[in-house]
């Protein structure tokens, strides 16, 4: 909060007889010591009015407060728009190409406000009081076209003419309606999680290489502007009373819950056919597996064995891979999952992870460790330790976040003077707190920063994570009969029939009876991509699936290791 000076006025305060007076921005007097806001008002000197010196008031009249900061009668759908035109300014920044923005995302936003019937139709349903002074919904959100393409309004003084800018009204015209919208099923609109929906759909368009792990991981590190959405609302923009049900955001939502969203907007929106995910687009399956094999610090040759696994599973085709939301066929594909899911399957297949193959699988022996043969016990004590630093130092960036605003919301207009107040309280302790430490506050991460989308670096180096395996080679086969075979010979899996849309998850039923090899590597991936283990698990099963029905995958009669707890989902390994 500014505060200006208190010169002259020494009276004491009633509640602690401290002398220690402060001014806030609403021109009253409060004492710093016990934070007690008297009735006094700050005396104002005005030169300027009939040329007489010295003239005291003893308050200021709100009109004179507010003149040059005209609030602006604005609608909900404009303040999306201004949340999605942050967002996009905030993804081009870290290298999206502006087609992106000027293109895509627009075409998009337009294309979901017609087909919602909000705007750029000749019959726009209106949530507006038709009575008030403002403008039609579909002028409001034509005139600001260019607020998003230019940051700006090119019209401002023609809107100022019309009527749009009043002294005293603060809020949006049609919150309390665009509230009963949004509890309305049947009926479409944005909401703070779509707009990450939006972002991830004109990103999939345009095949940028930035997955949903990534960008809600960007906006997890505050690069992409999410939480505390309205600090960035210019201040003429003001958000009172219903607006912080519509635009306050207390958490970043799901992977599924964006995932979700970004199925149903473009159902909403009636896209076309995506452009065609090839192999040359950093979305397909066979880049992303290069990219999380660098990252878990897996051997290079294990790439070999990922594209059998891919070809097998017929996963890279082109028709596979595209989102087609008119036909819904194939479902838009979690393509970060999915890559995590074919490494797991493959490193089943080679080392089985049954919490006694792969530790006594080859490569063990003095001899072979010094002719850099990949051994996943070793593999293993160089990633734990990585694992764990990186996990206490996102928990750690997580606790030393500032969750505040610096806009608090204010609900209505009787709490307003306590909200101020409780900032003043909350502003002068942190101050306290700092000079009594002596330390200086956490900055935030800036969105000009570079952003690397790897959490460990592996390597000689100093400061890397550790030792690189990536230039091990593998000893998992032999030849028989000039044959090339596995040396795992057997491959467990869970139970694969697809259980009913109205089932629950599984997952936390089996997780005990399952190797802890395998759920620490469930557990690894799931940290990768901020997603839960049961989702790495799911698509797991996924590939799994398409490998029996290829009979890729006959069930044998053995079974796998015995386990303490029994469990009816557990089903017997098959022979390669």
């Amino acid at each position: 909060m500014d505060e200006y000076t208190a010169d002259g006025y020494t009276e004491p305060c009633g509640q602690c007889a401290a002398v220690d007076w402060g001014i806030s921005l609403e021109e009253q007097f409060f004492c710093k010591n016990c934070h007690n806001v008297i009735e006094k008002m700050r005396e104002v000197t005005d030169e300027s009015f009939l040329d007489i010196k010295n003239s005291r008031v003893s308050k200021m009249a709100k009109s004179m407060k507010t003149e040059n900061k005209f609030a602006q009668e604005w609608m909900v759908c404009e303040g999306f728009q201004l949340v999605l035109k942050c967002q996009a300014d905030a993804l081009v920044s870290l290298g999206v190409c502006l087609q992106f923005k000027t293109e895509v995302m627009w075409n998009f936003w337009k294309r979901f406000l017609q087909n919602t019937r909000q705007a750029f139709v000749s019959n726009p349903i209106s949530t507006a009081d038709q009575n008030s002074e403002s403008v039609s919904e579909t002028e409001s959100v034509v005139c600001s076209v260019y607020s998003f393409l230019d940051g700006a309004r090119s019209e401002a003084g023609e809107v100022k003419d019309s009527g749009s800018f009043t002294g005293g009204r603060s809020g949006s015209l049609d919150a309390l309606a665009y509230i009963k919208r949004i509890d309305c099923k049947t009926l479409n609109v944005m909401t703070m999680p779509r707009t990450l929906a939006l972002c991830y759909l004109a990103l999939l368009w345009v095949r940028e290489a930035i997955t949903l792990a990534d960008l809600l991981r960007l906006v997890k590190e505050r690069r992409v502007p999410y939480l505390n959405i309205h600090d960035n609302f210019p201040e003429e923009i003001k958000i009172f009373g219903r607006d912080s049900l519509i635009f306050r955001v207390d958490s970043i939502p799901s992977y599924s819950m964006v995932h979700k969203e970004a199925v149903d907007l473009a159902q909403v929106m009636k896209l076309p056919s995506f452009p065609m995910v090839t192999r040359d687009c950093l979305l397909h399956p066979i880049p992303l597996t290069v990219r999380y094999l660098l990252e878990s610090n897996l051997p290079d040759g294990l790439l070999i064995w990922v594209h059998k696994v891919i070809d097998v599973a017929s996963i890279g085709d082109d028709s596979f891979l595209t989102f087609d939301p008119v036909r819904q066929k194939p479902a838009l594909i979690c393509y970060d999952i999915q890559a995590a899911g074919v490494i797991i399957v493959t490193m089943k297949l080679l080392f089985k992870l049954d919490d006694r193959v792969e530790w006594t699988s080859p490569g063990k022996a003095a001899s072979e460790k010094k002719k850099k043969v990949f051994n996943v016990e070793r593999w293993y004590k160089i990633i734990q330790p990585a694992f764990e630093r990186a996990r206490q130092k996102m928990e750690r960036e997580e606790t030393r976040q500032l969750w505040k605003s610096h806009k608090p919301f204010i609900t209505s207009q009787k709490d307003k003077s306590l909200v101020f107040k409780k900032r003043r309280v909350v502003n002068h302790l942190q101050h306290r707190f700092q000079k009594l430490t002596d330390s200086t506050p956490e900055q935030q991460v800036s969105t000009s920063t570079s952003f690397s989308s790897f959490h460990f670096h592996w390597g000689k180096e100093q400061g890397s994570d550790g030792l690189s395996l990536h230039k091990h080679r593998l000893n998992c086969t032999f030849k028989k009969k000039g044959v090339k075979r596995l040396t795992n010979r057997k491959y467990w899996h869970t139970v694969l029939s697809v259980c009913p849309p109205t089932c629950s998850d599984h997952f936390s039923e089996i997780e005990p009876s399952l190797p802890r090899m395998y759920v620490w590597l469930l557990d690894l991936f799931s940290f990768l991509l901020g997603v839960s283990q049961a989702q790495v698990h799911k698509e797991v099963l996924n590939i799994e699936r398409r490998f029996t029905e290829r009979e890729c995958l006959p069930v044998s009669k053995e079974t796998p290791p015995p386990k303490k707890r029994k469990n009816k989902q557990t089903k017997k390994p098959s022979k390669i």
